[in-house]
Parts: C-alpha cells; structure tokens; sequence
C-alpha cells in the first residue's frame, strides 16, 4: 500500500518527509504525510464506491460550503490540511455535543449545506447517493430474515404501504443531506464555527434525516440552540423520516457482518410497538 500512497503523492506533485499509517478500514487508508516542517493527511480510497467523497468534497468546494481545506487530490485520494496541527481549526469532542455555542454555529453549518444543496440536486442529482434507496420488498424480507421478527404484525402493515412510503420520499423536496453526524466527523474553527468532515455518506435526501441524525445526539440546549440557529423546515418530514429512517437503519445494520450497537435501538423500535406507532401517526 506504501508504494500507491507515494504514486497519488507523486501525481499530486507533493514533495514529502514521512509517511505515517494511521488507520486502514474497509478499504479506506488514512495516512499522515510529513512534508518539510507542514503536516498533511492523505485520504486513499481502494474501493471504487468511496471515491464519491473526492467529488464530494469539490461539490461542497464550489457551493462555498465550510470544509476542511483541500490541498491536493487525483480521482483516489485527497490530501487535506491536519487540523491538529491548526491554529484555526480543532477536532471536535464529545462535549461539544451539550456546547449550545457549537451547536448554534452547526445549525448554521447544516442550513447552508441544505439551501446550497437543493439548487445542487435540482440540477445535478440524478444517479446521486441516496439513502432511502435501500427501502425495498428485498431489503424489508432480508431484515425480516436477519432480525428474527418476520411473525411481528408491523411487517405486514409496512408491505402493504411500502408504495405509498415511497410515493412520500420521491415527493419530499430534495437537497444534499450529510447523513453520519457524531462528534468525531465535526470540526471546530475558531472564525467560522463548527462543520462536518468526512463525505463519504453525503448524497441526495430530505432536510428532515440530517435535524433528526444531529438532534437525537445533541444535549437538550444544544438541541433547542441547533434547532433555533438552523430557522424552519417542514416539520411534516419528521413523520415521514421515523418510519424510512428506522428501515434504513434496519437495513444497513443488516448488512454489517457484525450487528452494531446502534442497530439494537432501530430493531427495540419493532419490539417495543414504537414503529407501528410511527407508521399510524404517518
């Protein structure tokens, strides 16, 4: 692998020190590049679906949407600047999550990408990524299957409206959505606040997934701060989103090799009735 991070270094003209492995994960390569007395971190995708996130990060570029600055990339890699060496910039920490400060300059961060997005996608956004793509009779069987709960009654009622589930989606306005909010994707900047990192998720949704993926993560002041930074939205998707929302969980929980934690509180929402509630209320 050291021999291909060299060759994307070597096309991207960067003349270089060291090079350092810091993580490889799923065919992501994470490197960091010393380079005379500046520090870099190179980003190598091996698999060819992952490299949307270089066109990702040129989109977000063009829109004029905050991101950590790019110093170089080919179609497999980018190099970005290492914000832990940033006078400007840090990476977020837990904390920041019940920071009301923060959290109020994200809102900021999201509204942007979500104004910016929608004339992007108008435009541009046939064959994009799209999350509730995976909401399928396929998928639904499959996580029947995977979960054990095929006899819960929730799945007949869910077959039966899928159509009409899907009929909502592809009506909802669409924008750029972020779709992977956790601390450890965020970036704090000291002149322009708090953004989001990492674009591999990034595609074509609804406002509604990203207010939901932030605030059900947030302290309750960041929340109420978030969500009076970010202004109004139609708050008619959140109904629409607990439904699709929980089946997409399902189903990328269904499709890790091993059951994330984080599925086990989509899979209680079947057990528990929360779900068919979601679904009566839609």
């Amino acid at each position: 692998m050291i021999d291909t991070i060299k060759n994307q270094l070597e096309k991207m003209n960067i003349n270089y020190d060291q090079i350092i492995n810091l993580r490889s994960k799923g065919g992501v390569h994470l490197y960091n590049i010393q380079s005379f007395n500046k520090r870099f971190v190179l980003k190598y995708f091996e698999n060819i679906e992952f490299r949307r996130e270089v066109k990702n990060y040129l989109i977000l570029q063009d829109l004029d949407v905050l991101t950590i600055p790019l110093i170089a990339y080919t179609d497999e890699a980018i190099l970005m600047e290492d914000i832990s060496f940033s006078d400007d910039m840090r990476l977020a920490v837990k904390e920041d999550m019940d920071n009301p400060n923060i959290c109020a300059s994200l809102g900021k961060w999201y509204r942007n990408l979500h104004d910016k997005g929608k004339e992007y996608i108008k435009l541009n956004g046939d064959g994009m990524y799209m999350e509730t793509d995976c909401i399928t009779i396929e998928n639904i069987q499959m996580i029947k299957q995977k979960t054990n709960t095929a006899d819960k009654f929730v799945w007949k009622v869910i077959e039966e409206k899928l159509d009409y589930l899907k009929e909502l989606i592809d009506k909802t306005e669409k924008t750029l959505t972020y779709n992977d909010f956790y601390y450890t994707n965020m970036a704090v900047s000291k002149e322009y606040g708090a953004f989001m990192f990492d674009y591999n998720l990034l595609g074509k949704g609804y406002v509604a997934s990203d207010i939901k993926n932030v605030t059900l993560q947030l302290g309750e002041e960041a929340k109420k701060a978030f969500l009076e930074s970010y202004g109004k939205y139609d708050e008619k998707e959140i109904l629409m989103h607990e439904v699709a929302g929980s089946l997409v969980g399902l189903c990328f929980a269904c499709q890790r090799e091993t059951f994330p934690e984080w599925g086990y509180e989509e899979l209680e929402s079947i057990n528990n009735g929360t779900l068919m509630k979601s679904i009566n209320k839609l």
